[in-house]
This record gives C-alpha cells, sequence and structure tokens, in this order.
C-alpha cells in the first residue's frame, strides 16, 4: 500500500510538471475548429508538448502501480492534487503570483491528501466479468460521439467535463487489466483499447478547451469528472472500501481534495502563455 501511495503522490507531481509544459505548448499553438486529430501532429511540433507527453507517460506508468494496489478514490484525489503541483511551479518557476486564496487552496488540497491517505486500504480485487472490460470500451467509444458534436460549440465547460470523463476512463481501463499485466494480456482485453481512445478523447478535447474558453471553466469540470467518475465506479463496482472505522475520513478527504483542487483551477492553463 506505501507504494502505491507513493507512485499516486509522484503521479500528481510529474502530472504538474507536465500541465505546465503543454499548456504553454497548447496556447501557442494554431486554434483548431473541431475535434481534429491534426492538432495533436501540430502540437508534436513543439519540444515543450513532446517534453510534457513525455512526463505524462511517467505519470501514467506510476499512476498504475498506484491502481493496481489502491482504491480509485485515493489514486484520483491524490492525482488531482497536481493543480496545486501547477500552482507552486508556476509560482516558484514563471514568478506567477500566488494570491491568498491560491494558497488557501493549497493548503485544503494538502489536508484532504493527508485524511485520504490514513483512511486508505490495500485493494482487494473483485472477479470480474469479462463483459465489464466491454463496457470500459463501450463507454470511452460513446465518450468519442458525444466529444464531436461538442468539439463544434465554443463551451470550454462540456469540452471540460468531456476530457475529465475521458481521463476517467483511463484509470477505471487502467484498474481492470489482467494481471499479471503481460502484453498478449493487454492486447487481447477489451479494456485496453478504452483506455486509449479515452486518452486521445480527453488530450484532443482539453487542448480545444483551453483554446476557447477561460481556463477555470476548462478544469474545474475536467477535476470534478475524472475524480468523482471512477471515485463511484470503484465504489460501487469493483469492491472499494476505506480503512474500518475510516469511512468518514475518506469521504471528508475526497471531498476537502476535490473542493481544494477545484480552487486551484485557473492553474490548468499558465498565464502569458500565448505570445
Amino acid at each position: 500500500m506505501g507504494v502505491g501511495l507513493v507512485g499516486a503522490l509522484g503521479s500528481a507531481l510529474c502530472y504538474g510538471i507536465a500541465s505546465v509544459l503543454q499548456a504553454l505548448a497548447v496556447r501557442r499553438a494554431p486554434a483548431a475548429e473541431g475535434l481534429d486529430v491534426r492538432l495533436l501532429v501540430r502540437l508534436a511540433r513543439s519540444w515543450l508538448y513532446l517534453l510534457g507527453l513525455a512526463v505524462d507517460g511517467l505519470a501514467f506508468l506510476l499512476s498504475l502501480v498506484a491502481l493496481r494496489t489502491l482504491p480509485l478514490f485515493v489514486v484520483q484525489s491524490v492525482v488531482a492534487s497536481f493543480l496545486a503541483v501547477t500552482a507552486v511551479l508556476g509560482a516558484v518557476v514563471l514568478k506567477m503570483r500566488l494570491g491568498r486564496g491560491d494558497r488557501i487552496g493549497i493548503g485544503v488540497v494538502i489536508a484532504g491528501l493527508v485524511l485520504v491517505g490514513l483512511s486508505a486500504a490495500a485493494d482487494k480485487p473483485v472477479p470480474l466479468a469479462a463483459s465489464f472490460s466491454w463496457g470500459v470500451l463501450l463507454s470511452a467509444v460513446l465518450l468519442v460521439v458525444v466529444a464531436v458534436p461538442l468539439a463544434r460549440v465554443r463551451n470550454a465547460a462540456a469540452l471540460g467535463a468531456v476530457a475529465g470523463l475521458g481521463y476517467g476512463v483511463v484509470a477505471v481501463a487502467t484498474r481492470v487489466l489482467p494481471a499479471p499485466l503481460t502484453l498478449g494480456g493487454v492486447l487481447t482485453d477489451p479494456a485496453a483499447y478504452g483506455l486509449v481512445i479515452g486518452g486521445v478523447v480527453a488530450l484532443l478535447s482539453y487542448s480545444l478547451a483551453l483554446q476557447r474558453g477561460s481556463v477555470t471553466g476548462a478544469t474545474a469540470p475536467l477535476v470534478v469528472l475524472e475524480t468523482v467518475a471512477p471515485a463511484a465506479v470503484g465504489l460501487l463496482l469493483l469492491g472499494d472500501r476505506p480503512r474500518p472505522g475510516w469511512g468518514w475520513a475518506a469521504a471528508a478527504g475526497f471531498v476537502i481534495a476535490v473542493v481544494g483542487a477545484v480552487s486551484l483551477s485557473r492553474h490548468g492553463e499558465i498565464e502569458g502563455a500565448r505570445p
């Protein structure tokens, strides 16, 4: 369990660093008109974006360790704290001003994470029907169906919500992949393809959201849905539970961490990134 917590914290740190790099690259790229994969091709010409993706990859590997050993509500609340990391990095590296509310938000996130960490129990996998993996893939495909028309509407909040659900699909898919992980097992599991589709939709939707609206409007729904949706799936369908007698701490810590992260959502993009 200790390894899982370290993995989750390391993942949040890496996601915070990656968000700084990717936000700078996204705001400098030409605006896209729809859910256009060519946006990722254009972004791939930016060394900042490629470095951000590499750090994202490291973050995913660390979250993989965490998701295989801890309940989803623990991992997702810890990962949501990446905005606190982004806020601190913005202040230290880019001299962005941290207001009183930002400092309070960072403290709230830390307090929530302490409660969640204290309530964490080792994951006890429950048997899942093969249809569950197909359900993950179907959810990812349905998300594409929803995202395509929304991508033509200049609504940052809606695109941020789609991105949050996409990252939620990635978290659930990672959790239900077969153990032990083998190349053959992954390639034959529908959840693996749901993971890829969900990740691509999330990347595209959030990039578009940052180009089309306010940072807070795009990032707040992303943080809420990428945290709450997988946690609900874990509690309702995957047998996730806190330590006996610590349910109150788990619930309070989860809510506090998410609220604190949402209060920091303006740091989902770096001020002044667009030249």
